[in-house]
């Protein structure tokens, strides 16, 4: 075993951006981490997919023992609609639970966060969306502590308030959030992973990557996040493979967890077009967000490359490319994709062109439009859309 391997399988404890405890088993701290944050009725969130899955009763366990009283709430949707999110609220309140821990995939994250964002104030959830100013959180408001348990390598959503949700009025997805909503502590348990499915394993892995090479590409100077792109994409790159083809190896299930992490860390520099289509699309047609990326990312590659071939360079010299100019980088991503054999288009996952107009209008109005290298026309976001619901590869 190399000393990065044994990283992997041994416990640490980091600090920066939020307090980390990585490590095979460390969900058997649950409740020593209540006790300390005097945390005495949580309710526990998780997305509809992990509803049945064993780390529940591990948790519930681990609290029981310590004579913690949880409720679950089970009703997060894949991608989770503001509907989801007022049900959540309304056991939160009438449970006089006092935190939220949210555990499972992206969308648990996620509602876990959305529901935090409200439990002790009287704002709308969409008074809290990016684009506006930040609500005034009174004295006898405070957000309640938060604890993230991510069980993808994927959506990096454990360290920061983010959270995308879908308002089922508009068909569209939001990001909302609140700079005075930390989690108190995320738990980053490999072992949590290692039953997640080869292709889900394979969705939520290209998610990070995406995530890592979409931050790196803003154009805006933000070193540290730079740095959490560039190092997120080199264990992404060098683990997914092998988390895929052996799913029961601990150091690529560990790996793949910090790099999803570190990239989701890099994205609070912004991302870019892969992700404003694929917001749209998952909002309109219920697709899982890691594939929809997947399917989308080489044609925003194509179209963003061109622009950006210092960053190109960069990327391609961190993963040991030999060919560090953007064809190299794109058949790369290319290979990698049929690896894992990620459709060539969204029509082979449901959806239809005639939502072209529709979904490019939309996607001009998510945020990580505005952080895209390139600043897209509604003519070329229309081509782009189309281009990936007929052949994006």
């Amino acid at each position: 075993m190399s000393k990065e391997e044994s990283f992997f399988t041994t416990h640490q404890d980091w600090s920066f951006p939020v307090p980390i405890a990585y490590g095979p088993g460390r969900i058997n701290e649950i409740a020593d981490h209540c006790l300390k944050l005097g945390i005495k009725h949580p309710l526990i969130v998780t997305d509809k997919g992990s509803s049945d899955l064993p780390f529940l009763e591990t948790l519930g366990t681990s609290l029981s023992k310590s004579k913690i009283p949880y409720n679950f709430f089970k009703e997060i949707s894949p991608n989770p609609l503001d509907s989801d999110i007022s049900a959540g609220l309304k056991m939160y309140r009438e449970g006089n639970h006092d935190a939220i821990i949210a555990i499972g995939g992206g969308s648990a994250m996620d509602g876990g966060k959305s529901i935090c964002l409200l439990a002790n104030n009287e704002y709308d959830l969409w008074d809290f969306e990016f684009e506006n100013d930040a609500p005034i959180i009174g004295p006898n408001e405070k957000f309640p502590k938060l604890i993230t348990i991510p069980t993808t390598a994927g959506t990096g959503a454990e360290t920061e308030s983010t959270a995308m949700v879908t308002d089922t009025t508009k068909g569209m997805k939001f990001c909302i959030w609140h700079n005075d909503l930390k989690p108190s502590v995320a738990i980053l348990d490999p072992e949590l992973t290692i039953g997640l499915p080869e292709n889900l394993t394979a969705w939520t892995g290209i998610d990070a990557m995406t995530h890592a090479i979409e931050a790196y590409l803003v154009p805006d100077f933000h070193p540290l996040c730079d740095g959490a792109a560039i190092q997120g994409l080199s264990l992404v790159n060098k683990w997914l493979p092998v988390a895929v083809q052996e799913p029961k190896n601990i150091s690529a299930r560990g790996g793949m967890l910090v790099g999803s992490c570190l990239a989701g860390i890099a994205f609070l520099k912004g991302l870019g077009l892969v992700h404003a289509i694929s917001h749209m699309i998952g909002a309109e047609f219920d697709t899982q967000h890691g594939l929809t990326n997947a399917i989308i990312l080489p044609k925003i590659l194509e179209y963003n490359l061109p622009h950006t071939p210092e960053g190109t360079r960069t990327m391609a010299s961190a993963i040991h490319l030999k060919d560090t100019g953007q064809q190299g980088f794109i058949n790369h991503i290319n290979t990698l994709l049929d690896n894992f054999n990620i459709p060539k288009s969204l029509s082979k996952i449901g959806v239809p062109t005639d939502c072209v107009a529709r979904i490019a209008t939309k996607a001009m109005q998510d945020s990580a439009a505005k952080t895209n290298p390139v600043i897209a026309s509604i003519e070329d976001l229309e081509e782009l859309v189309r281009s990936v619901i007929l052949k994006a590869r």
